[in-house]
């Protein structure tokens, strides 16, 4: 893909750079602090494996749509924006875990200065545990 991002030069099947992710639980906490949500799956680790039986600290499902955001976002700059994203978590991603997002065009209108993207957020095992979509308009 183009070192800037450019409507007339994009192809389907470019693949924007993917970005590493090992969140740490200072980061889980400040994330869903901010998104007031209490749930104790994200902060209590007794409550998370002992009671709702998971194996670790959970990863807040829209701190994932996030990383899909940012990693169109992060690639476009200031050449447009992101018109729409749309995702859905698969799979429980935890604590200590290192995530990679990317993604690749599926479609370019150059008329319409938009292009639309399949994103996913990877575990280790390479498993797509959040697939997305996402359209860019671009200046």
């Amino acid at each position: 893909m183009t070192a800037v991002p450019d409507v007339d030069r994009l192809a389907v099947g470019d693949a924007l750079p993917q970005t590493h992710y090992t969140p740490d639980n200072v980061q889980l906490f400040f994330y869903n602090a901010v998104l007031w949500n209490a749930h104790r799956i994200h902060y209590d680790l007794p409550y998370a494996t002992e009671v709702e039986g998971y194996e670790g600290l959970v990863i807040a499902g829209p701190l994932l749509g996030d990383w899909l955001a940012q990693a169109v976002d992060n690639w476009l700059g200031e050449c447009g924006f992101v018109q729409r994203l749309e995702y859905s978590n698969r799979q429980a991603s935890f604590i200590g875990e290192t995530l990679c997002t990317g993604g690749v065009v599926t479609a370019v209108d150059r008329t319409r200065r938009t292009a639309e993207f399949e994103l996913f957020v990877k575990n280790a095992a390479g498993d797509i545990i959040t697939p997305g979509k996402a359209t860019v308009q671009f200046d």
